[in-house]
């Protein structure tokens, strides 16, 4: 299946949202970055991982954007020249598995309210088996001990991303309590 065509800005540029490891790990060149707010979904551990940070036999737990609230992340800018090979490359690592809707969703730079860009957006798709819903702290910490994929070990993935909201300069509460519980106790 053919994925649906990404919308023109009327620059030609391409902005993409990072809320996980794009925000550490953004794996293509852009031209600036800029704290981004998304409303009506919010960042969650919904995903299980079986190929970046775990396997289908022992999977691991990844964020995706879920239904209903807001997130803040990292909006970039992508130059016009560059803008088809980003897709294909965002394409090729976050859809390995078609988890994610990718969707262009409208977002806000630096909590300013009259600065509007339209992202792509990877949005967890919650009819895909590896949809993990809303897991007590419990069960992610079990997860996430336990995930280890190509891209390698999911407890680093949890912490990385964590910092990465901290260099913002905000907090993500579920997030950071559960690096929390993997800091105070690392090993299995």
């Amino acid at each position: 299946m053919t994925p649906p065509a990404i919308t023109d800005s009327p620059d030609g540029d391409l902005w993409v949202f990072g809320y996980g490891s794009l925000m550490w790990r953004p794996g293509f060149e852009f031209e600036e970055q800029v704290q981004a707010r998304l409303i009506g979904a919010h960042r969650a551990l919904c995903v299980y991982s079986f190929d970046h940070r775990g396997t289908p036999e022992r999977p691991g737990l990844v964020l995706g954007l879920d239904r209903g609230g807001a997130c803040r992340g990292i909006a970039f800018r992508v130059a016009a020249a560059r803008r088809d090979d980003t897709i294909a490359y965002l394409r090729a690592r976050e859809q390995t598995t078609n988890v994610y809707h990718e969707v262009m969703r409208s977002v806000w730079l630096r909590d300013d309210p009259r600065a509007r860009v339209t992202a792509l957006t990877y949005v967890v798709n919650r009819g895909h088996v590896q949809y993990a819903g809303r897991l007590g702290l419990q069960d992610q910490i079990r997860y996430v001990r336990q995930g280890h994929g190509r891209s390698g070990d999911n407890r680093d993935y949890v912490l990385s991303t964590v910092a990465a909201i901290e260099a913002q300069g905000f907090r993500d509460a579920p997030l950071h309590r559960l690096a929390a519980a993997l800091r105070a106790d690392p090993i299995d």
